[in-house]
């Protein structure tokens, strides 16, 4: 099995963190405030689990989550993750994020801008449209009818089968949106939360496309 590395431990992070775990990944927890103020969460976590600077957990990952918010991801370490898969599950939010003329406008996407930082990482835009509690409650195993899809989007076809993978280790499907520019259109002001199987969400983000 693999080391998930996390850069960021909020809601998202620590969800993603048990379905890994359960499916017998180890994971290697980071926050900003430094590896002291996560003894509890790896506590609960268990023994799968170790907490870690930013750095170290990009290092140690052989996939990355990054889980922040926008307005911290020039903050990222850069040569840790070159080289790496990295999973973008941010959201641009403007009231907590700050004003981003250029996302605005649609010139750019908050997993663009990352991919720019990050230059030689293999970025797939993942878990952006799903609320933490779902990815626990609406997991299910491979092969369940009707499963929950997850949208993802990316330029590397290896990293996003590596992240297929893993998707559906933890319990989910997914639907490819494309490159990461395509991504844009499963950002989560007009797909967060639906619930749907891997055919009805195609169908909905291609009835977005057309509009």
């Amino acid at each position: 099995m693999a080391v998930i590395g996390f850069i960021g431990s909020g809601n998202i992070g620590q969800a993603l963190a048990r379905q890994a775990i359960a499916s017998g990944h180890d994971v290697v927890m980071s926050n900003s405030r430094g590896p002291h103020t996560l003894t509890r969460l790896i506590d609960a976590l268990g023994p799968r689990a170790r907490a870690a600077t930013p750095e170290q957990a990009g290092a140690a990952g052989d996939l990355v989550v990054v889980a922040i918010p926008f307005r911290n991801v020039r903050q990222l370490p850069v040569h840790p993750l070159a080289g790496k898969i990295v999973i973008d599950a941010n959201n641009y939010y403007a009231p907590r994020d700050g004003h981003s003329a250029a996302i605005e406008k649609g010139d750019t996407a908050a997993s663009e801008i990352l991919a720019a930082h990050l230059s030689d990482a293999h970025i797939v835009k993942a878990f952006n449209a799903i609320m933490a509690a779902h990815i626990i409650e609406h997991a299910r195993p491979p092969g369940t009818p009707h499963r929950r899809a997850i949208p993802i989007a990316g330029d590397d076809e290896q990293a996003k089968r590596a992240v297929t993978g893993f998707i559906d280790q933890i319990g989910f499907d997914t639907v490819d949106a494309g490159s990461l520019v395509n991504g844009r259109s499963i950002d989560p002001m007009d797909a967060w939360g639906p619930v749907l199987d891997a055919d009805a969400l195609r169908a909905a983000m291609a009835a977005r496309t057309q509009h």
